[in-house]
């Protein structure tokens, strides 16, 4: 199932979205909002997969609103104003659906986020997809030597690459990443199992750098190592 959910000043708008996603069966539409601010307000909270989102919204313009969205939510913008869809596929949506849009023509777009999430299931094992610079980045699992907090991004540390930077609490980064492959030590660190090359009750050994177990994670970073 993917989990929807739609944003859109115009109670008549949400009320065909809601009756459509209802005759699709992997679509869950968990809300709807008229206030942009509030459905924000619920994304920080509650991430979800899908977004139906309007664009042209008076307390908030949705091409803006999706920018300020924490988590790697894909979306599908659904707007009378067809002088945004440029911008809209500048950030990677998912698709731009011109109203008045038909059921077969939401549907597409549905299919099309399907597939997606299909694709991403597939390789799951190694390869994440993580938002950054207005774009989605292919990481190749094998790749991150580990994952460091900073305020409300992420530093993704890269074997000889460029360290990414991602706007992601480490929750919804933990359950992005496969639990066999990557355990939390500290508030503020992820690490990859194959990269550690020590470890103690305090500290983890990496190839670059040293990291601090936190007293918190202690018990947890054992458990998965001696197991």
């Amino acid at each position: 199932m993917i989990k929807v959910i739609a944003i859109d000043d115009e109670p008549l708008a949400l009320s065909i979205v809601e009756g459509f996603c209802s005759q699709i069966d992997y679509i869950d539409l968990q809300k709807t909002f008229i206030q942009p601010n509030e459905g924000l307000k619920y994304l920080e909270k509650y991430p979800v997969d899908l977004l139906f989102l309007d664009v042209h919204m008076p307390a908030l313009n949705g091409v803006d609103l999706y920018r300020n969205i924490n988590q790697n939510t894909l979306v599908v913008f659904c707007t009378a104003h067809s002088e945004y869809a440029v911008e809209g596929f500048n950030l990677n949506a998912v698709d731009y659906l011109l109203k008045p849009f038909t059921f077969k023509r939401f549907l597409k777009a549905c299919d099309k986020a399907k597939d997606y999430f299909s694709a991403i299931d597939v390789k799951s094992t190694s390869h994440i997809f993580l938002r950054a610079d207005g774009k989605l980045h292919k990481i190749n699992l094998d790749l991150i030597t580990s994952i460091e907090a900073l305020d409300d991004y992420l530093k993704i540390h890269l074997l000889d690459q460029k360290t990414l930077v991602v706007r992601m609490t480490m929750k919804v980064m933990l359950e992005k990443l496969p639990p066999s492959k990557f355990v939390r030590v500290h508030r503020s660190f992820i690490v990859p199992f194959d990269k550690v090359q020590s470890l103690t009750n305090k500290v983890i050994n990496l190839k670059d750098k040293i990291i601090p177990i936190g007293k918190n994670y202690e018990e947890d970073v054992m458990f998965y190592f001696n197991k």
